[in-house]
């Protein structure tokens, strides 16, 4: 069933038009794909509880990236093989004709360590890829001897130089992050290349500090202009925040690679984003992400449910090495008809009403201040356009967010960036603020009863234009 055709869900906080299963948990979307057509995406996955166990890897597929279908299970740990306790986050390659995952296998002696294994479609011919059959034996059985690796997972196949490569996060003993470099023509026999970047960079060091003691899964993808991009997750102990550096991927001379880092800073700027996954096509990068959940045990355990994927992003970056990021094109597939409020020129007037689920772009000609929720109390939630300063800032103040939950504060969060344009997605509980292009914000605000969702626009706006989220082809039900 698609996430666009359910039923609403008794749980106002939940997501109606993202990636996520009908029940229990989701993490890591892994290995974004495209197939005879179809987008195919995987995700870390518990079905049995909405807690992080027992990780099996979920599968939907689409034909436009807003309608999900619903596949089995594509891949289940394998009682005595090296992914019995586990198949963690990895990706998915076209190898010779034949889908096959390459994912991290954890067995019942996990040790912290894990294995890079393989799985292949069973059925090629497939569109739908509903059966996967694992290797017995993975390919790379632990770390490289010699260099301290404590933490070491989440592989990613790419190409350059007409061969194929892999990237593997780690973490080494001494608290520095990397990621290790593998040459995998033969995705059978995988050969060490050396670090390709660690912690220890000038640019790294800069644009991470010494948040982490790990990158986890690593991405890479290649731009338009000859950039590459790296994105790594960094890990403290716990999932921390995500973070990106561009420049110039050469060969080293010595059957490697070296990646040349020039700009770096933090992929997505709010506190509930992890472990993305990127899509690199013909003429554009596709990226989505995790969103965990910001509210109690006792809450999720309630709803039955935890974990969204975000929104598809094309990514991208700018001529001076910053990324650029907005919106797939698609989502405007589930725009209503009409939009429920359009006043160019001026600022929306008063108060107008908002739905569960909105797409919604305020342009700023000076100093614009949106709200989107107003409690009890009269307090709201805001974004705040700053054209002059250069700056775009969220404040949520009386909605705070749960203790214990990964909450890594929970005062307003600035952007540095023109301050010309927010476009602000809203699905339940996940907010996603694209602010102009160049940052994104993503957050998990939960509505109290005593909420009110309204829109009140203050300032110097030039344009406020917003639409209903609906499923395609469906007319929206009226909102107040």
């Amino acid at each position: 069933m698609s996430p666009t055709a359910q039923s609403p869900d008794p749980d106002p906080d939940a997501p109606r038009f993202r990636v996520r299963p009908p029940a229990n948990w989701i993490n890591d979307p892994n290995g974004p794909f495209r197939w005879r057509g179809r987008h195919h995406l995987f995700y870390q996955h518990n079905p049995d509880a909405p807690s992080h166990a027992n990780v099996h890897w979920g599968h939907v597929s689409s034909p436009d990236l807003v309608r999900w279908e619903h596949h089995p299970i594509a891949l289940a740990p394998t009682p005595g093989g090296p992914d019995e306790a586990g198949c963690w986050s990895g990706c998915v390659v076209d190898d010779d004709g034949v889908p096959t995952a390459v994912y991290t296998g954890v067995d019942r002696h996990h040790t912290g360590l894990g294995t890079i294994c393989l799985a292949r479609a069973a059925d090629p011919d497939d569109d739908a890829l509903a059966e996967w059959k694992p290797s017995p034996t993975p390919v790379v059985t632990g770390p490289p001897a010699g260099l301290d690796v404590v933490m070491f997972r989440d592989p990613f196949v790419f190409r350059y130089g007409g061969r194929r490569w892999a990237l593997v996060g780690a973490g080494h003993a001494d608290g520095t992050p990397s990621v290790l470099l593998y040459d995998c023509d033969d995705l059978a026999d995988w050969r060490f290349a050396g670090v390709l970047v660690d912690g220890t960079g000038p640019v790294a060091a800069e644009a991470f500090g010494d948040q982490a003691v790990g990158w986890e899964c690593p991405q890479m993808y290649a731009t338009a202009g000859g950039d590459w991009v790296l994105a790594v997750s960094l890990w403290d102990g716990d999932p921390c925040a995500t973070g990106y550096l561009t420049g110039r991927l050469r060969t080293d001379g010595q059957g490697g690679l070296r990646f040349e880092a020039r700009t770096g800073g933090r992929l997505d700027h709010g506190r509930d984003f992890y472990a993305p996954a990127v899509l690199q096509e013909a003429d554009r990068t596709l990226m989505w992400g995790w969103s965990w959940e910001a509210r109690g045990r006792g809450e999720v355990e309630r709803a039955g449910w935890a974990g969204v994927l975000t929104a598809p992003r094309v990514v991208d970056v700018h001529p001076d090495g910053a990324l650029r990021v907005v919106p797939a094109p698609e989502l405007e597939l589930l725009r209503a008809a009409e939009p429920f409020v359009t006043e160019p020129g001026r600022a929306a007037p008063g108060r107008v009403p908002l739905p569960e689920a909105y797409d919604l772009t305020v342009t700023a000609r000076g100093l614009t201040t949106v709200g989107l929720l107003r409690s009890a109390s009269g307090a709201r939630l805001t974004v705040r356009l700053d054209p002059d300063e250069g700056t775009v800032t969220l404040d949520r103040g009386d909605w705070p967010r749960t203790p214990g939950t990964g909450a890594r504060g929970a005062g307003p969060i600035v952007v540095r960036a023109p301050g010309r344009e927010v476009r602000v997605l809203v699905d339940g509980s996940l907010f996603e603020l694209f602010v102009d292009d160049r940052a994104t914000v993503t957050e998990r605000v939960y509505r109290r009863p005593d909420d009110v969702r309204e829109l009140v626009v203050a300032g110097s706006a030039a344009a406020v234009t917003g639409w209903e989220l609906v499923p395609p082809g469906l007319v929206p039900p009226t909102h107040g």
